[in-house]
């Protein structure tokens, strides 16, 4: 009975794609007939075909190989931004770039691409840092409007070195250590007054740990200048 109800009423129904439509009826039709799934939408009527997708092959089947790749190095990509722009949350919500966590995704991806070391749905951002490329793409990513510090400052051996023409009236060092496989930070924060134009900084973590350096500028009104990783 329900098959010839749904048939005497799909004359009147209007598709517009192949696998999604909306459509006007009599009846409203809420749920699953046959290979169809019918629900509302945002006040609209939609029907739609049911995925094709299964689970238990998504796991094994050697077709979905490359996709299961890809979904594991999204997935490890994600936690890794997240922790490190959770670390940074005080200084980097002062961006005001409400799309600032997919730009950060987006680099952490980049920068996981560089991992030549790992075989492909385990390459990590920790390798791809490790690389020359790697910290480069860090140093000149954005965070929002604000300048990047990699044209003003830089590190070598434990000492920050200031451009002449840098003018920071005080300066905010973060040492962020990354745990990749915890997916978790530990990190020091030190304020840096500049009496000279190299200055050195607290050392708390070992040589053997992957360490990123934050730096904040900030003015004489306590405005944030410039912010970036360097």
């Amino acid at each position: 009975m329900l098959k010839f109800c749904f048939h005497l009423f799909i004359g009147i129904f209007d598709f517009y794609f192949e696998d999604m439509a909306t459509y006007e009826s009599l009846i409203k039709i809420t749920g699953a007939v046959g290979d169809l799934v019918f629900y509302n939408l945002n006040g609209k009527n939609v029907v739609r075909k049911k995925s094709g997708f299964n689970k238990a092959a998504f796991k094994k089947n050697p077709s979905y190989e490359k996709v299961r790749q890809n979904s594991s190095e999204f997935g490890h990509c994600s936690k890794i931004g997240k922790v490190i722009r959770n670390t940074l949350d005080l200084y980097i919500k002062e961006a005001g770039d409400p799309l600032l966590y997919q730009k950060f995704a987006k680099v952490m991806t980049m920068i996981k691409d560089l991992d030549i070391i790992s075989e492909r749905g385990k390459r990590t951002v920790e390798n791809g840092l490790k690389t020359e490329e790697g910290t480069k793409l860090l140093r000149e990513f954005q965070l929002g409007t604000l300048p990047t510090i990699s044209d003003c400052i830089r590190i070598e051996d434990q000492i920050l070195y200031k451009k002449d023409d840098c003018v920071a009236d005080k300066t905010i060092i973060l040492t962020i250590k990354l745990d990749s496989e915890n997916y978790s930070t530990e990190y020091t924060e030190e304020i840096i007054s500049w009496d000279q134009q190299q200055k050195p900084f607290k050392k708390l973590f070992s040589e053997n740990d992957l360490l990123l350096y934050f730096i904040v500028l900030k003015n004489d009104h306590d405005e944030i200048t410039h912010m970036g990783f360097v």
